[in-house]
């Protein structure tokens, strides 16, 4: 996409962090905003914000596991602005466990999230995109994690690889299809978010009890935090995407300092060496 004044975004994750981060960037570029949210406070915060500044801008309370929730915010944003050209499915959450310790719950949470939360995005809205015959183009939001496979995010891990190669066949389908639509998916590192507050969203008894956690996951839990601590600015990150998506850029890789770590895994695999353990 070259020009986007006046075009529609439609956000995931938006109330806060990365997501809130993109819809400022979008709107600086003047676009109009469609956000979406699990929280409903903290989304009308975030939209009333905008609407102070005099941005064109609809909040949609949305559960992004939930399909019927996707399929009723790609109905109130094209009720409400008649087209999408960026979609940017960031919403996403994350438990700190060992293989062995995440919970057929913190399966079906983090996979409902992470994954089926793009899915149900690219089945409800891509057709609709495609039927506009504009220049358009779509984000997903995976991880580094989706590159490193890290210890200690077991599910994390599997639901951004998952993305990761998702958003490559996408890429594939829409080029095949000689399609107006470009593609990118966003891999960042340590990001200063409440990403390890997601449980918060969750419901009380399914939640994580750190003192169950076994000695080796307690410990990169705690390291996992202080490294969203002393993260990246959400908002550098936002100007990443945004660059991406002018210049029609696949990968966005936001650290330069996780490209040796991407390379070391690739050899790992052509040497038939053992995994190594690499920082994400």
């Amino acid at each position: 996409m070259k020009d986007l004044q006046n075009k529609v975004a439609v956000i995931t994750g938006a109330a806060e962090g990365i997501g809130k981060a993109l819809a400022q960037a979008a709107a600086a570029r003047g676009m109009k905003l469609v956000l979406a949210d699990i929280s409903a406070e903290r989304l009308q915060a975030t939209v009333s914000e905008f609407e102070q500044q005099g941005v064109a801008v609809l909040g949609v309370v949305t559960d992004v596991a939930k399909e019927s929730a996707i399929q009723h915010l790609a109905d109130q944003a094209y009720a409400r602005f008649g087209a999408v050209h960026l979609l940017i499915n960031n919403a996403g959450v994350a438990v700190a466990k060992s293989a062995w310790e995440t919970t057929a719950q913190d399966w079906e949470w983090v996979m409902g999230v992470n994954l089926y939360g793009v899915t149900h995005a690219l089945r409800i809205f891509v057709p609709r995109m495609l039927a506009q015959d504009e220049e358009a183009h779509i984000v997903n939001t995976a991880s580094m994690a989706g590159m490193i496979s890290a210890p200690a995010l077991a599910a994390y891990n599997v639901s951004k690889f998952g993305v990761v190669t998702l958003t490559e066949g996408l890429y594939h389908d829409l080029t095949l299809r000689q399609s107006k639509i470009g593609v990118s998916v966003l891999c960042p590192s340590w990001v200063n978010t409440r990403i390890v507050e997601s449980e918060r969203n969750r419901d009380a008894e399914q939640r994580t009890k750190v003192e169950t956690l076994e000695k080796v996951s307690a410990k990169t839990s705690a390291a996992i935090m202080k490294a969203v601590e002393n993260g990246l600015a959400p908002e550098t990150v936002a100007e990443q995407v945004m660059q991406a998506v002018l210049a029609n850029q696949f990968y966005i890789l936001t650290h330069a300092d996780s490209l040796p770590a991407v390379n070391v895994r690739a050899q790992d695999i052509l040497q038939g060496r053992q995994p190594s353990l690499l920082p994400i």
